[in-house]
Order: structure tokens, then C-alpha cells, then sequence
């Protein structure tokens, strides 16, 4: 899967969650969850939790708490679908 692949997946991911549709609209790598988003921590779990289904991978709790903006995010994504491949 290919970056711009990738980042359509997540933002589709967050988009039931986000409070700040302009951000989301903007989205890119450097977009933060909680700070651009305003994604609150418990809906963030929620978040994982859909990545983990749509990407059919396990997040651990080390991996769940680097996902603090698109970026990282992508990161562990990749790394848990390269892992499984």
C-alpha cells in the first residue's frame, strides 16, 4: 500500500471521531489526533482499535502510544503490515 493509500485509509478511519472538520479536510502527515483533530483520548482507543480491523494487524500498547499524529501512525502501520508479510 502506497503513502497517499495509506493516508486516505487513516483519515477515513478518524473522520467519525475528529471535532475539527477543517483539519480534517487538511489532513496531512504532521496532523496531530488530539491537538488538530481534537480526537479525545478515549475515542483515540477507538481509533486504534478500527486500524486494527481495517489493516487486519495488532497494535501493542507500545505501537498505541507512539500514534499520537498521522505520521506516526502511518509508521506503525507499515511496520506491523511488513512484519506480517
Amino acid at each position: 500500500m502506497d503513502k497517499t493509500a495509506l493516508m486516505a485509509t487513516i483519515k477515513e478511519v478518524v473522520q467519525p471521531y475528529t471535532k475539527n472538520p477543517e483539519a480534517l479536510a487538511t489532513l496531512n502527515e504532521d496532523t496531530d489526533f488530539i491537538r488538530d483533530l481534537k480526537i479525545n483520548s478515549a475515542n483515540l482507543v477507538d481509533v486504534v482499535l478500527d486500524v486494527e480491523e481495517k489493516f487486519n494487524i495488532v497494535i501493542d500498547n507500545d505501537s498505541m502510544e507512539k500514534m499520537i499524529n498521522v505520521k506516526s501512525a502511518m509508521e506503525v502501520v507499515e511496520n506491523k503490515l511488513a512484519a506480517t508479510s
